[in-house]
């Protein structure tokens, strides 16, 4: 399988592949057609550049202009793993790659199956999430196959994604490190390698510098509501479920399994409610309750500490796109 896979990409088809975030859709990052393709089977705007998967030090080198400051030493902690860094490409990376950008955003995913992948096939590979631009991410093969069916050419089954959210995305392209999309890898586990203080990026309207930034993400058919909930106190859900319920309309749940016995339509439990698990179950919770034939989807949030400012970020995202059409 590693082999066909590897054979795939170099003959300029596309191919899912595992990583410990998400399943991405991958394609040679030197074939012009192969790129342009991920755009027009996802329906990604271009002017949102890609992420770039390298299987070493050294590959990702050949596409830098230079090595920033504090890329050694977040690379000798992070990578292979969930932190991708912006740094400035060289004349190997093509524009459509980075979208016209000067900076390209490379990381080395934590897999073995697709690190082989890009060993065999002997290129980097462009490789965003499997899905239609704006929907959740897959965290599994049949997820994938579900979305994007024939449009691509094969799917590398890893397994479920260990993760489940998209990788921290930090730019090293100015003098002080940016922090343009919240992962796994947090603000203070970067702080604690580099010794220095990383800056939050917001977003304008200009072009987005990584994945995330500007364009709705996330997000479910079905309305998707966040809730404020303080700790096990479940009187604002049921209050907004008996809400909807006397408007007649289905409601589905995404909570800790202690919300279980909440009288809904649909329930998918995460788990004992801890950042991580919401993490890695929150994809395949909009997924399977998007399929699930109720009104709104409901989900109560976390504090934005560690992890949870990743989770936080993803739930707002996925909340947005219905937010005005929210009953």
């Amino acid at each position: 399988m590693i082999e066909t896979a590897a054979a795939f990409i170099l003959e300029g088809k596309l191919v899912a592949l595992p990583t410990e975030t998400v399943y991405g859709l991958g394609a040679n990052i030197f074939n012009e057609n192969a790129v342009l393709e991920i755009f027009r089977v996802k329906r990604r705007p271009a002017d949102n550049p890609l992420i770039v998967h390298v299987a070493s030090l050294q590959q990702a080198m050949s596409l830098m202009l230079d090595v920033p400051m504090y890329f050694e030493e977040l690379t000798n902690r992070f990578w292979p793993g969930p932190l991708t860094l912006v740094v400035q490409k060289n004349a190997a990376v093509l524009d459509c790659v980075t979208a016209g950008l000067a900076s390209v955003a490379l990381r080395m995913p934590d897999h073995s199956l697709t690190r082989e992948v890009i060993r065999k096939a002997g290129v980097a590979i462009a490789a965003p999430s499997a899905n239609i631009s704006g929907r959740p991410s897959p965290t599994n093969a049949a997820d994938v196959l579900e979305e994007m069916g024939d449009t691509i050419t094969a799917v590398l089954d890893g397994g479920p994604c260990r993760l489940g959210i998209e990788s921290t995305v930090l730019d090293l392209t100015g003098a002080v490190p940016v922090l343009l999309r919240p992962g796994s890898i947090t603000r203070e586990d970067i702080e604690a390698v580099i010794q220095t203080n990383v800056i939050i990026g917001h977003m304008s309207e200009r072009q987005p510098q990584s994945p995330g930034m500007k364009y709705r993400h996330y997000s479910p058919r079905t309305p998707f509501r966040l809730l404020a909930c303080e700790g096990n106190d479940s009187a604002p859900i049921t209050t907004e479920i008996a809400r909807y319920h006397s408007l007649g309309k289905k409601v589905a749940l995404i909570a800790p399994e202690n919300f279980s016995s909440t009288k809904v339509e649909a329930f998918f439990s995460l788990g004992n409610g801890a950042p991580v698990e919401y993490a890695r179950l929150l994809y395949s919770a909009l997924r399977t309750l998007d399929k699930a034939g109720v009104d709104v989807i409901l989900c109560p949030a976390i504090p934005e500490e560690g992890i949870g400012c990743a989770v936080m970020n993803r739930l707002r995202k996925a909340e947005g796109r219905h937010t005005e059409n929210a009953v």
